[in-house]
């Protein structure tokens, strides 16, 4: 083994970066050189771009950065992401034990051995903690921001900072009015939160208008010699007005302060791109994109080489709209704060550039291709359409799928004739990471089918990852390309929703909010559980059965300058050359104090294992599995 001692150091790191975490562990017990020589910052910072690249978050703790670890804790991070990933993947995620410890306590204090109904034998109580929420309130959204804390919205309007570990609200913004929490994004080297707040001024359709408050919540940072807390604070960094109905709004870059949003124009069916461009500035930018709005389309906002994306996706392709900065800049237009003012749109203005790209079906399993209800579906159904207005959908009689023959060029299972998109859900990482590291977008669309008569709905669940542009040189023609490929959970199941009514239009019928929360290749959800002998078409008991259901799709890497982007999928793995694109549906255990009739928000936080649950009684249920 003295042999090893002259082998240069650089060529060890070259060949560790050929390896995976389980190589690298392997080599270190094999003797004290080899884990001296690989147990080294160099190696786990490589080990951690890996991850990186195949978009899972490290589990950093409050707002810390790769940059303030010291190698030990690096090595740490990095080997509890690699555990998450792959127990998320390749089994049911267990309970993480001895994940929340009492200060002061041992680990093993308090280990119980019970053989629970899982099997599993949970051995510790510190797997989850219950923490409140804002005294007397109802929330009606909620997110984690970082391990530390969450921030909530309540049904009052205020929107309250709380800390997870010392179970105490330790900042508030209390407008004294019903305001709706909009969107929300973590800047983490900032160390600030950006969120936006809405509410109806006056006017339907396209004269509505909307005002906005821009806000922010800091978290300074705490002296590693002081004991003193020093808690966050919010502050108002701008007032807008919208004119028409908003259907999203988007934090492009806080740092350059560049905001957007989608306003559907009902007079001619297209979208809107409102856009401040320095939001310090009072000056906005208005403008009709003449692109064409459908009920059935999905759309996203994201920045991009100095341009705005519109990303929009159909049933079986999507399209994505370039306009430059540069060229909006050229029709701003200038706004003042009077509360008389109201913007309005100045031009038509198309896209400098359009690209589409359809999406790859997989070969699903045969019971994946027969519809959900035994009667046919004749009738109209309305859904919530551009700005969750009302809108009318016809779905003709159709027989039952018929699975495809050509297993090189399947057709889309999913039909728009018979399933409609409830929900949409684009998530790009949100996480600490490097500027090495190139993003990707996932989006994960929640499908439904509503019977007419019983009004029982069911769902499936589709995902796909994205770049933008769409098109990555070199990877057009990959069979091994990830992008773009549908992944499914195809067995029908029954999303638990909950009724949000609107207080400014109480004579509306209340909306069907499902429970479920998602993160990058995750999702998580509430689902019904019928007794064998219910008839599967019946509604489902008020108080029937409820399980905590999980989903982990495939990861993807990077890799090569042009970023082609491959998964597990491989080609041709099925018998038949199909590829394998059934996501597997888990069941999560919970705790016995955990009733799942009372959950009003759910939350899911990879980069730490995370479940985050919110109940009637004003507590906060965080699970952390592995």
């Amino acid at each position: 083994m003295s042999s090893l001692q002259n082998i240069p150091y650089d060529l060890l790191l070259s060949i560790a970066q050929h390896l995976d975490l389980g190589d690298i562990y392997a080599l270190q017990l094999t003797c004290k050189q080899l884990r001296y020589a690989v147990r080294t910052r160099p190696v786990y910072r490589e080990m951690a771009v890996s991850l990186l690249r195949r978009c899972r978050a490290l589990p950093l703790y409050g707002f810390k950065r790769l940059s303030d670890l010291s190698t030990d804790q690096l090595v740490e991070v990095v080997n509890r992401a690699a555990q998450l990933e792959r127990g998320w993947l390749t089994r049911t995620p267990r309970p993480a034990v001895n994940t929340f410890i009492p200060e002061g306590e041992k680990a093993s204090n308090g280990i119980t051995k019970p053989s629970d109904a899982t099997g599993w034998g949970i051995k510790s109580r510190y797997w989850y903690k219950v923490v409140g929420t804002p005294p007397d309130e109802e929330v009606d959204w909620l997110s984690p921001i970082t391990a530390s804390y969450t921030l909530c919205a309540t049904k009052s309007g205020k929107v309250v900072c709380w800390d997870v570990h010392r179970d105490v609200g330790i900042a508030e913004w209390n407008p004294g009015e019903r305001w709706e929490l909009w969107k929300c994004r973590v800047e983490f080297e900032q160390r600030i939160v950006y969120f936006t707040m809405a509410k109806v001024l006056r006017g339907k359709e396209d004269e509505k208008v909307m005002q906005f408050e821009l806000m922010q919540i800091h978290f300074p940072e705490q002296k590693p010699d002081s004991e003193e807390q020093i808690s966050p604070s919010f502050s108002n960094l701008r007032s807008f007005k919208t004119l028409g109905i908003v259907m999203n709004v988007f934090l492009l870059d806080p740092e350059a302060r560049l905001l957007a949003g989608f306003v559907w124009i009902n007079r001619s069916n297209s979208i809107g791109l409102y856009v401040l461009l320095d939001w310090n500035k009072e000056e906005y930018v208005f403008i009709d994109t003449n692109i064409k709005c459908t009920n059935t389309a999905n759309w996203s906002c994201i920045l991009f080489n100095g341009s705005i994306v519109i990303h929009s996706e159909e049933a079986t392709f999507a399209c994505q709209h370039f306009f430059p900065l540069s060229v909006l800049a050229q029709h701003v237009t200038l706004s003042n704060p009077s509360s008389s003012f109201v913007p309005r749109m100045t031009t038509r203005l198309k896209p400098t550039r359009s690209i589409s790209r359809g999406f790859t079906f997989p070969v699903l399993p045969p019971e994946s291709y027969v519809l959900p209800f035994r009667q046919p579906l004749v009738q109209n159904i309305v859904i919530a359409g551009p700005g969750n207005q009302i809108h009318p959908i016809v779905l003709p009689q159709v027989d039952d799928p018929i699975p495809p023959t050509d297993v090189n060029n399947p057709p889309n299972p999913w039909s728009d004739q018979l399933w409609y998109p409830e929900s949409a859900h684009f998530v790009r990482q949100w996480w600490p990471t490097l500027p090495s590291v190139p993003r990707l977008s996932c989006t994960v669309v929640l499908l439904a089918q509503h019977h007419p008569q019983t009004h029982v709905t069911k769902y499936v669940l589709a995902q796909h990852y994205f770049t933008v542009p769409l098109y990555v040189s070199g990877t057009e023609s990959d069979p091994d390309d990830a992008m773009m490929r549908m992944w499914y959970v195809s067995v029908p199941f029954e999303v638990v929703c909950v009724s949000d009514q609107d207080e400014d239009t109480p004579e509306a019928l209340p909306r069907q909010r499902p429970l479920l929360a998602v993160d990058f290749g995750h999702a998580v959800w509430l689902e019904h559980v019928r007794a064998a002998d219910d008839e599967e078409d019946e509604e489902p008991y008020e108080r029937g059965q409820k399980r905590l259901r999980f989903v982990s799709f495939p990861g993807v890497r990077l890799e090569g300058e042009g970023h082609a982007v491959r998964s597990g999928i491989g080609r041709g793995g099925g018998a038949d050359g199909t590829f394998e694109m059934e996501g597997a549906a888990r069941t999560l255990v919970i705790p016995k104090e955990l009733d799942l009739h009372d959950v009003e928000t759910i939350n899911i936080d990879q980069s730490q294992g995370a479940v985050i649950l919110s109940v009637r009684q004003g507590k906060i249920f965080i699970l952390c599995y592995e």
